[in-house]
């Protein structure tokens, strides 16, 4: 009997910005200029549609980067993520324009209540007809903090206790609907089963919320949850609820034993490791000829530039860097204190320096450059090859940055995709209409959450 290969997940990873995560693309030549238009991010969802990818998701931050030097200039002179679009805005322009591609959106669970965040995505499933992710976030920075009238972020270990009471709330509101709670019949003027809609009525540490959700449940039970925790505590969180992990990995080996590591926390949460992916981010600059890969690379990294490294580690270790000497060791208090401990885990790691100074964190973490992170170069058979032992050993799929736009989404679908599907990696078409179908991840019953299903 004949069973059908695993398949690769391929996600784009999305800014609503003038630049992806890479802040040099907006600079590169080819890079489009009308990303504050619907038809900007329309043209890269129809490309995507047309590749057969899983899903896009944006990022999301909720200030612009002004950590270092205590000040917005250098980001607004030089693009480093200059602007934010609310992306649940952005996915629904998208959303217009496709039919199948899955679209996921960032939400903080530190500054917006879980409320709310319950009645948007649920809204946002139905009017996709079962497409949306929703991508949980605990926010990084103190200039986040000032938006929302707060002082200072939380601190790092309360942030996600925060957060794992406000999963709770928000599923327990997609569960305040049954399934087959609407009737609508008009000849007993039935409109719902009342016994089938409730109260949460719940009373937390955080949070304490009514209900019943005014939104019943949606094609794919609920949205898709993604998540990115790499720390100790966040592998915990994401253990606990996540259907969909976008790991770093810095290397294979690495990646190996973070993909073990992950789902023996899935399987320790009470889930089934296989019912959850796992997806470390990757850049991929692909050309017809390896020369030609080659001199895309070059080009590509000549855009990058001092300042993007030193606003981008700014923004999210919630650090200044700026008029500190630059050997100067960080303290124990100080490397503690930093918001994104994964990045500093990284440096301490690569540099072999228990207190790294500035000058190892611009090294060592590669921010701004084509060093952060993997990058694949070379013909599509070249790429799809490392692609294969990746995914043959260490995930489930890719999360694929863009280092043009739309260019390096176009380059994957012309060249990458037909590769992978000529090695049965890929699929050729999409096998069912919601985002669940196409990950192949199970629609979740009202509860099982709270079963460790």
């Amino acid at each position: 009997m004949s069973t059908t290969p695993r398949q690769m997940t391929l996600i784009a990873f999305m800014q609503a910005q003038n630049c992806t995560n890479y802040a040099g693309s907006w600079r590169h030549p080819s890079s489009m200029t009308d990303y504050l238009t619907p038809q900007y991010y329309q043209r890269i969802a129809r490309t995507l549609e047309e590749g057969k990818f899983d899903m896009c998701f944006f990022d999301d931050r909720l200030a612009i980067p002004d950590i270092y030097g205590n000040d917005h200039r250098d980001t607004v002179k030089y693009g480093v993520r200059a602007f934010k679009l609310e992306p649940t805005s952005v996915l629904m322009a998208m959303a217009m324009a496709t039919s199948r591609l899955g679209l996921g959106a960032t939400y903080s669970t530190t500054y917006y209540e879980p409320f709310h965040v319950a009645r948007l995505y649920a809204t946002l499933d139905l009017m996709t007809q079962g497409r949306v992710a929703w991508n949980v976030v605990t926010s990084m920075n103190d200039s986040e903090a000032a938006n929302f009238g707060h002082e200072d972020h939380l601190e790092h270990d309360l942030r996600y206790d925060r957060a794992d009471e406000f999963m709770e709330v928000v599923m327990g509101h997609w569960d305040t609907w049954a399934d087959d709670a609407i009737i609508a019949d008009k000849v007993e003027e039935i409109f719902a089963d009342p016994d089938k809609v409730r109260r949460l009525d719940h009373v937390g540490k955080f949070f304490r919320s009514r209900g019943p959700l005014p939104v019943p449940r949606s094609p794919q039970g609920h949205p898709v949850i993604l998540q990115a925790g790499q720390s100790g505590r966040g592998l915990a969180f994401a253990s606990r609820w996540a259907e969909l992990v976008f790991a770093k990995y810095p290397t294979l080996d690495n990646g190996r034993k973070q993909y073990k590591t992950l789902k023996d926390g899935v399987a320790n949460a009470g889930r089934d490791p296989a019912s959850v992916r796992i997806a470390p981010e990757l850049k991929i600059i692909v050309g017809e000829t390896e020369s030609i890969a080659k001199e895309k690379r070059d080009l590509i990294a000549s855009l990058s530039r001092p300042i993007d490294g030193l606003t981008m580690m700014g923004e999210t270790l919630n650090i200044d860097f700026s008029g500190r000497p630059y050997e100067q060791p960080f303290t124990d208090e100080e490397l503690a204190a930093m918001s994104w401990q994964s990045l500093r885990d990284k440096v301490v790691q690569i540099s072999g320096k228990k207190n790294p100074s500035v000058r190892d964190f611009v090294e060592a973490s590669g921010r701004g450059t084509l060093d952060d992170g993997p990058c694949f170069v070379g013909t599509a058979s070249q790429v799809a090859d490392q692609m294969q032992e990746w995914f043959e050993t260490a995930c489930d799929g890719f999360v694929l940055s863009g280092t043009t736009v739309p260019g390096t989404y176009e380059d994957i679908v012309r060249l990458v995709v037909p590769e992978l599907q000529k090695r049965g990696l890929f699929r050729k078409e999409y096998p069912g209409t919601t985002l669940r179908d196409t990950l192949g991840v199970r629609r979740p019953l009202a509860g099982d959450w709270r079963r460790g299903a």
